[in-house]
């Protein structure tokens, strides 16, 4: 009979990891440098060739151990990756994480924790509870001290946004009953799809003609809505960045006797910046807050979270399975779980974030934070430098949209497809005033104003 293949965690798994280990960061070394650039050449049907040559069949009769596999596979998925950390690579809010980040994430995958109990994950929960409890505090700094009977905000652990704002709208309808979605038309889809995926009223989209929602539409939209209203405003949208008049929306949504929720997956991040966090002034009217360190937190997917102002709106999530929190357990004084979330199973994803806010402080995030936001001002300038270039706004907080001024939308689209196909260049793609644009998200804090240049120089048709 062959030997049992080795775990990971016990005294002996750190022994047995150190070589596997080696041999992932030897083949994510010489994939990415066999790639060469920001993203493969030569399109899907040229990558998924490549994969199938590779590693087919998936599953073979006889494996092939653990060394070949992990250099194979993880070499291939190397050579066939988006990076994020290549400054060409500024498509989507896909940030490059952080080293130490991605090394506590190795840790908690070894130790596999779930946060579902309490007993198997003791210190997991004790950490989550500490850090979630600390971060909702940053949000909801500017809130009124709450009484000495109340319990201070929270936030719960979630994949990312698209999860918070489900939870946002679940927690708006259990405590208000049939609540009407009323949202931008600049809002993350997101939202629209928890809307119905909850059963919710047609969701009322009010026009953003200018990016942002604005006051006097979200009143007429709000004398509409015969019912409970959940207002959803955004810090930092996805197309262009920008951030609703927070202050101004959150007095309507309180006249109106509405519920509000702030998605600030992307924005959030300020809250680490002395420099750029007046830009949430208001955040702290919210009665939900979605936020994704895996965007301006620069952390591994997932790390999301939903920040919540009073506790106890979380009482709708209580949930009894007697084998993870009975009564009598939790009376003794196990935490209960289940209440955090509606996963059961859950990794300990506050790790890694735990681990980066000790590593770098509040101070150490807010310079990432600053930086990136200042590298959108480098590429705007040189922008506005390029005759045949035009840009569509200064930044707000690390986007960028911009376009060559002799292509309609049909070429821009192919001249984005062609850097994308050769493998130069990751640009996306957003609609505003009527017209294409493309969109530089700049969220790698090493990019260079050289780098910017190399990626204007492209895009101008000039080729490295």
């Amino acid at each position: 009979m062959s030997a049992l293949p080795p775990l990971a965690g016990g005294t002996h798994g750190a022994t047995h990891l150190r070589p596997l280990v080696a041999t992932v960061l030897r083949a994510l070394g010489t994939g990415a440098a066999t790639r060469g650039g920001p993203l493969p050449a030569g399109g899907p049907a040229a990558v998924t060739h490549r994969v199938r040559a590779t590693a087919a069949p998936a599953i073979p009769e006889q494996g092939t151990g653990a060394e070949e596999a992990l250099h194979t596979l993880v070499r291939m998925l190397a050579e066939g990756a988006a990076d994020p950390a290549d400054p060409l690579c500024a498509a989507h809010l896909h940030c490059p994480p952080l080293a130490v980040a991605t090394a506590a994430d190795l840790a908690a995958s070894a130790l596999n924790p779930s946060l579902d109990s309490w007993d198997q994950a003791p210190a997991a929960s004790a950490l989550e509870a500490l850090v979630t409890t600390e971060l909702a505090a940053l949000v909801y700094r500017d809130a009124p001290t709450p009484g000495p009977a109340t319990e201070p905000p929270t936030a719960l652990v979630t994949t990312g946004g698209t999860e918070s704002n489900q939870l946002a709208l679940l927690l708006a309808r259990e405590l208000h009953g049939r609540t009407t979605l009323v949202c931008g038309a600049n809002a993350h889809h997101s939202l629209r799809r928890a809307a119905w995926l909850l059963g919710l009223p047609e969701p009322q989209l009010v026009p953003t003609p200018t990016g942002t929602l604005h006051p006097e539409d979200l009143h007429t939209a709000l004398s509409r809505v015969p019912g409970p209203a959940l207002v959803a405003a955004t810090a930092g949208t996805t197309d262009a960045g920008l951030i609703d008049p927070l202050p101004d929306l959150a007095r309507l949504a309180a006249q109106h006797g509405a519920r509000l929720h702030l998605d600030a997956a992307y924005g959030g991040g300020l809250l680490f910046s002395d420099t750029h966090s007046h830009l949430l002034t208001g955040i702290h009217h919210a009665h939900t807050v979605t936020l994704d360190a895996h965007k301006l937190g620069w952390q591994p997917v997932a790390t999301g979270l939903l920040a919540v102002r009073d506790p106890r709106d979380l009482a709708h999530l209580t949930t009894r399975a007697d084998y993870l929190n009975a009564d009598d357990d939790t009376e003794a004084g196990l935490p209960d779980l289940l209440t955090r979330s509606l996963r059961t199973t859950r990794r300990p994803d506050v790790l890694k974030l735990a681990v980066t806010l000790r590593a770098l402080g509040r101070h150490g995030i807010g310079a990432l934070v600053d930086q990136v936001c200042a590298r959108a001002h480098v590429l705007a300038d040189l922008i506005t430098r390029r005759p045949h270039l035009e840009l569509h706004a200064a930044p707000i907080i690390s986007t960028v949209l911009f376009r060559p001024r002799d292509a309609d939308d049909h070429h821009l689209a192919a001249l984005r497809r062609r850097l994308l196909h050769d493998g130069d260049a990751v640009l996306g793609r957003a609609h505003a005033d009527g017209r294409l644009w493309l969109k530089a998200t700049l969220l790698n804090p090493h990019t260079s104003p050289h780098d910017l240049t190399t990626l204007l120089d492209l895009v101008e048709g000039h080729p490295r």
